[in-house]
């Protein structure tokens, strides 16, 4: 990989950290930002750089793109966790809030560092876009509306290119709000599902991401990691 200055929103832990450690690794130099300082600290490394930075803060975000830095790649792995549960009971407040923390907040970044970029863009959205499962309409709701504007970015912004990058079940914090015991139990019973044979990791995600964002040949595309989810039964 030729050196690369990548930007990581969202890189302080899960497939944020394990991206830039990737990137890392293979020469880049990398800027994660993220609100949890020591996360950010435990990321931080010799070619790692953290910054603190609320996305959702209009001001913080205006203020960090204002410099004369610029950017190979972007990486938007900022993540919320409202939106999922039974459509008859599913908290529309919350599916409200989900759309302000992934969506909105997506599309906010992008647009303040567009003047900041030169190569690519790519999106971390979920495989529940499509995965039509039982309980996911709101994760559907959300992770789909970014995926549609893909393609149509990836023509209205070219030469920068657009891509996304749709994970399956990942062991990722994004599922510590789960009590352990049920935790372990769904990843189990989702491995058991999958052709692989095991849910997936974060360093999963990363190699496709990293992928996304250096072949200059790919753009407008979803690539989905999701273990075989579309061919499990």
């Amino acid at each position: 990989m030729t050196a690369r200055r990548v930007l990581i929103m969202g890189g302080g832990s899960g497939i944020g950290a394990a991206t830039a450690a990737l990137f890392a690794a293979r020469g880049a130099e990398v800027v994660i930002t993220g609100r949890d300082e020591a996360r950010l600290a435990a990321t931080a490394g010799e070619k790692i750089t953290a910054r603190r930075l609320d996305a959702a803060v209009d001001d913080d975000v205006t203020a960090f793109f204002a410099g004369d830095a610029e950017y190979d790649d972007l990486v938007l792995a900022l993540s919320g966790g409202a939106g999922a549960g039974p459509f008859a009971d599913l908290d529309l407040a919350g599916l409200r809030r989900a759309f302000d923390e992934k969506f909105w907040l997506h599309l906010g970044v992008l647009q303040a560092a567009l003047p900041r970029l030169r190569g690519s863009v790519t999106f971390i959205t979920a495989s529940s876009a499509r995965a039509a499962l039982a309980g996911t309409a709101g994760l559907a709701a959300v992770n789909g509306a970014l995926e549609a504007m893909v393609g149509p970015l990836a023509t209205e912004l070219a030469p920068l290119r657009v891509n996304a990058v749709s994970p399956g079940v990942v062991a990722t914090p994004w599922w510590d709000g789960l009590p352990a015991d049920q935790r372990e139990a769904m990843f189990a019973e989702h491995a058991a599902k999958l052709p692989v044979g095991r849910i997936g990791r974060p360093e999963d995600v990363a190699e496709a991401v990293v992928f996304a964002a250096t072949n200059g040949f790919t753009t407008g595309q979803v690539i989905a990691v999701n273990g075989g989810l579309s061919l499990a039964s």
